[in-house]
């Protein structure tokens, strides 16, 4: 059921960023909140929970991009093992370093974009547009990254609490 549950979240997302987002001049610039995601599910979810779901989610940008497919299948997925493999080492679900988490995450994501672009016009120069675009989205997810994501597992932990007390832990099933 949490599958349907993630689903609904990224897809809701998906709509907010591309619909409604874009419109809004405060927030033409603001960081992929389906990274902000992924980057959730490294940190506090475990993978059997998490890879599903970055397929799914990544074959859907990849359709409503019009980009090459496999763009956001790659570039979540190195999300997602960049975020669990610095969960290894340090503790990143420590407030002092959620900042540099969602940097990382976001700056990974810009960087394999623009790595994609040269790759397919050659002759493609970077603007100072792009610069400005990542350094504005590296600010957005240093600030309402940590925030989100806080968020993000108060919301599963609420949820978990909810689904407890509602079904109880028949037979450990649940």
């Amino acid at each position: 059921m949490i599958y349907f549950i993630y689903i609904a979240i990224c897809l809701g997302m998906v709509i907010l960023q591309t619909s409604v987002m874009t419109y809004l001049p405060m927030f033409d610039r603001f960081y992929d909140l389906i990274a902000l995601f992924v980057i959730y599910l490294g940190l506090f979810r475990p993978v059997r929970e998490s890879v599903l779901l970055i397929v799914f989610v990544s074959v859907v940008m990849d359709t409503l991009s019009g980009g090459p497919f496999g763009l956001y299948l790659t570039t979540y997925g190195w999300i997602y093992v960049g975020v669990v493999w610095m969960g290894r080492f340090m503790r990143v679900g420590n407030w002092l370093l959620l900042p540099a988490v969602m940097a990382a995450g976001v700056v990974i994501q810009n960087m394999i974009f623009i790595v994609t672009v040269t790759m397919l016009i050659p002759d493609a120069q970077m603007p100072t547009k792009v610069l400005r675009s990542v350094t504005t989205q590296v600010l957005w997810a240093v600030v309402t990254g940590p925030l989100l994501l806080t968020l993000f597992s108060y919301a599963h932990q609420r949820w978990d609490q909810w689904k407890a007390d509602l079904f109880g832990e028949r037979n450990g099933l649940i």
